[in-house]
């Protein structure tokens, strides 16, 4: 059971509509793509989806690192050793946390593969009874944001999710419009992508109280932990925390500062399943609740968050978007109404259309 061979692959996914959120607008998603075989001809997949604002990463720094620095790393290593690899991972270069995430999640692959279990049974069995996933509105005009959001729920879906953080008196006129358009008891969420200032949040949070906002998510600069604090301790409504927590060490100054009442874990920030653990560990030695957030990732991303996810009762929501805003996938990530199913197969679940990747890829390096 030794690594033989690592394949890398840059595809860019079609999105069925523009991607808008404060900092960027996505046409389309790329996606690097880690394929970890054995000697033995087993394969796993991972991902990584990187975000050159909240990682630091662009995807052909991904593809560079993966194949010059971590790739050979892996070569007749046992794919179990998952805590000696992330130790080289760490020691070989720091950050790149996506990069380090597409092997973690291949790796993950392997083991339930070989173990002939789904992930979630290797990282503590299932624990909560269903994910339950919101659908997630880029940045248009308030009446484009309402039209959707009533969409939305006539499709089925209990969580709407808006992203805002431009100026703020259409941010509140978002808010608004999107709250009028859908039921009370539909939960309506709100994320800035550190779009204001701390006097803007502020002015926003104040002036939508009445919209019934569940949250409130990364309304200033990610390492702004003190203006977040000052927002926390006045705002009617939680404060969840994203950009500005990567690791346990983010998130024990944001606990000692009590600058966040949530925390929103990403696979793609923490470099995978084993990290995302620690930091979900220390979430919930602190009393604070989690959301496995999602960096628009294909099904194998998608699905290595919900086995995490699934496992761990800290993680009480999930913001598993990818396979709704994809007019092609690597895979078929089935979901009933709103809430994920989870295939009846070994590892992540996830059967990849190699065919497809062939189709859409871009560039193939490959470390052996």
């Amino acid at each position: 059971m030794r690594i033989k061979k690592v394949d890398i692959y840059i595809i860019y996914l079609p999105l069925k509509e523009p991607f808008i959120i404060s900092y960027d607008r996505y046409e389309n998603m790329p996606v690097i793509l880690v394929k970890i075989e054995l000697q033995n001809g087993l394969i796993g997949w991972g991902e990584a989806v990187p975000d050159q604002h909240v990682t630091g990463e662009t995807e052909h720094t991904v593809v560079e690192v993966l194949k010059n620095e971590l790739g050979p790393l892996l070569i007749d290593l046992n794919p179990f050793q998952i805590e000696l690899i992330h130790h080289k991972m760490n020691k070989k270069i720091w950050g790149n946390p996506s990069a380090k995430a597409a092997i973690d999640c291949a790796l993950y692959d392997l083991m339930g593969k070989i173990t002939n279990q789904p992930v979630y049974q290797l990282i503590g069995g299932q624990a909560n009874e269903k994910l339950t996933a919101p659908q997630v509105i880029s940045i248009k005009s308030p009446i484009e944001m309402s039209e959707d959001a009533r969409r939305i729920v006539s499709e089925g879906f209990s969580n709407v999710k808006i992203k805002v953080g431009t100026d703020v008196e259409t941010d509140i006129e978002r808010i608004r419009a999107v709250r009028n358009a859908i039921p009370k008891e539909v939960k309506l969420r709100v994320d800035a992508n550190q779009g204001w200032d701390r006097i803007g949040a502020l002015t926003v949070i104040k002036n939508t109280k009445d919209c019934l906002v569940e949250w409130y998510e990364q309304p200033v600069l990610a390492d702004d932990i003190l203006s977040l604090q000052e927002i926390r301790s006045v705002s009617h409504a939680k404060i969840m925390i994203d950009e500005g927590v990567h690791s346990p060490q983010g998130l024990l100054n944001v606990i000692r500062n009590r600058s966040a009442d949530m925390v929103n874990i990403k696979l793609m920030k923490a470099g995978g399943i084993y990290p995302s653990l620690a930091i979900a560990n220390m979430a919930e030695v602190s009393g604070m609740p989690c959301q496995l957030g999602s960096m628009v990732e294909s099904a194998i991303g998608t699905m290595a968050g919900a086995h995490l996810s699934i496992a761990r009762r800290i993680i009480q929501t999930n913001e598993l978007v990818g396979p709704f805003m994809f007019s092609r996938d690597v895979d078929t990530v089935v979901f009933e109404g709103d809430v994920l199913q989870f295939p009846d197969l070994p590892g992540l679940g996830v059967q990849v259309d190699e065919e497809l990747v062939g189709e859409l890829t871009e560039v193939h390096k490959t470390v052996e």
